[in-house]
């Protein structure tokens, strides 16, 4: 009778810990706050219309932490797994780059490297996000 107990509970045991791992690294995107900011409505605008907004550095850096640092690194210094944000040039020309890439995603070979943002978060938030990255950009 004991070792039926025994393997009653090495076989919960078991089936406990893919749960446990699942759990682990929740993706699901989290609301962005855009409270201060200009609403710029559906029409995604071409460049960054916060650039040098603190409200939006502000919102930017926790919007990033809750929403791309699993996977780009704390303070956007990436581990590897995803590129270095911080290399993203500055300005219009890194604008393009970045609205297209959280629009969008990133797909290659049918997997999904980044997935898409647009109709998830706003683009306020996002243009947020983008203009606290440029805080932290390095040559």
């Amino acid at each position: 009778m004991k070792s039926v107990y025994l393997a009653a509970v090495a076989v919960a045991a078991a089936l406990a810990v893919p749960a446990q791992v699942t759990a682990h690294g929740d993706v699901t995107p989290q609301v962005i706050d855009i409270t201060g900011l200009d609403v710029l409505g559906d029409a995604w605008t071409k460049t960054n219309p916060y650039r040098g907004n603190d409200v939006a550095t502000r919102i930017g850096s926790s919007a990033y932490n809750q929403n791309c640092a699993r996977c780009h690194g704390l303070d956007a210094v990436s581990g590897g797994i995803a590129p270095d944000l911080r290399y993203l040039p500055k300005g219009d020309e890194g604008d393009g780059y970045f609205a297209d890439a959280v629009r969008n995603g990133k797909v290659r070979d049918g997997r999904v490297y980044m997935p898409k943002f647009e109709g998830i978060l706003s683009q306020e938030g996002l243009w947020a996000i983008r203009t606290w990255l440029e805080t932290k950009h390095e040559d």
